[in-house]
């Protein structure tokens, strides 16, 4: 502990650590769930919790936990948690823009943003997007209410000087959200690098068990802040109290997975990088990468995904198909390995044979030799 009391060792104890009540004679070290809908409430409601939809216990931990990853030996930063990443996402959108506002997104991003994006127009706001690699919303900034930087993309894995772009959004009189789902808190933290908000699905690497839907919203104490906590309120996008505790149980190995799947991933990205039939390899811990420059100045640690793409959509199909350790699934981030032929979805301009590929807990020579199998047998 520092002489403000902020804990100041390494990610690891951190992660363990993090969001612990003091401790009690006779009581759990992390409560558990708390099931409640109404709490006792007599006279005037002055209390931390009064109704199911406004505070829960469990979330309080664990919203207590992430900010602790996000804002370290920060004071005066919040954290919201949510039913899931879109619903955190929507809640900093619908917040802080009203009609005849401006809003920057990637045009490479997650592949629900184009609905929000319709949906944001609907409501009278002007959606202006641009890719993520060069720092190209630099380019379409004046006039915007709010800057959404999604770095490292998903699921092209570019990635773009966010220092940058937060110092211009900001001269620009502009917000600024960073997705920090693919780097999660350990990789990379927005806030730092100037950030109004850090917003991220849980469901992926920081929960990393496959098994929870979850969402948060990490800023700066304030009317913004405050903003999304109302929106939260309205919309009732709240996670479950069982799902806030899984969360906060998993968070726990947080700094030991991340260290595993992100040491193989760079490891697969290294063998396929041998492989002639593999283009278009992204991954920003891989030194050849073009982000690698930029990524290597923000980022602590480069994530578990790794893309690539195969000559054909048969060929992607036959490859993964042939995969014995890796499942053919969506998401990302969690220990099991998965791997999906991401343009089956629609929605991200990526080619036929693209594959997003997340790397799992496996050990990384099984892993390794399970890829480089399934590509020879898939071979025409």
């Amino acid at each position: 502990m520092n002489d403000s009391g902020h804990f100041t060792g390494g990610d690891g104890t951190r992660a363990v650590r993090a969001g612990l009540p003091e401790p009690v004679k006779y009581e759990p070290t992390l409560p558990g769930p708390v099931f409640a809908a109404h709490f006792h409430l007599p006279g005037e409601p002055t209390g931390p919790y009064t109704y199911g939809r406004d505070e829960n216990p469990t979330w309080t931990h664990l919203e207590a936990a992430i900010g602790e990853l996000e804002a370290p030996g920060q004071d005066g930063v919040e954290t919201l948690v949510f039913a899931s990443g879109m619903a955190a996402i929507s809640s900093v959108l619908f917040s802080q823009l009203r009609a005849g506002d401006v809003v920057v997104l990637p045009s490479d991003g997650y592949q629900v943003l184009p609905l929000v994006r319709a949906q944001l127009e609907t409501y009278g706001i002007e959606v202006r997007t641009a890719p993520t690699g060069g720092d190209a919303q630099l380019d379409v900034l004046d006039g915007a209410k709010l800057l959404w930087i999604e770095s490292p993309s998903n699921p092209g894995l570019d990635v773009c000087d966010i220092r940058r772009l937060v110092e211009a959004a900001h001269a620009r009189g502009a917000l600024v959200a960073v997705d920090n789902t693919l780097a999660t808190p350990l990789g990379q933290r927005p806030l730092e690098l100037g950030a109004d908000f850090s917003v991220a699905s849980g469901t992926k690497q920081l929960t990393g068990h496959g098994d929870v839907l979850l969402g948060y919203v990490t800023g700066r104490a304030g009317e913004p802040m405050t903003a999304v906590r109302r929106w939260r309120k309205i919309i009732g996008a709240i996670p479950g109290p069982m799902e806030a505790w899984l969360a906060h149980r998993s968070i726990a190995t947080l700094q030991l997975r991340v260290e595993r799947q992100n040491a193989t991933a760079l490891l697969v990205a290294e063998a396929l990088r041998q492989r002639p039939e593999v283009t278009g390899l992204r991954y920003p811990g891989l030194p050849g990468d073009p982000s690698h420059k930029v990524a290597a100045q923000q980022m602590r640690r480069f994530g578990c995904v790794v893309s690539f793409t195969l000559p054909t959509r048969a060929r992607a199909d036959r490859f993964l198909e042939a995969l014995r350790l890796v499942d053919d699934a969506t998401s990302f981030g969690g220990v099991r390995s998965t791997a999906e032929r991401r343009g089956r979805w629609g929605g991200d301009a990526v080619p036929e044979g693209f594959v997003r590929l997340s790397v799992g807990a496996e050990d990384p020579e099984d892993l390794v030799a399970d890829l480089l199998r399934a590509l020879d047998e898939s071979a025409d």
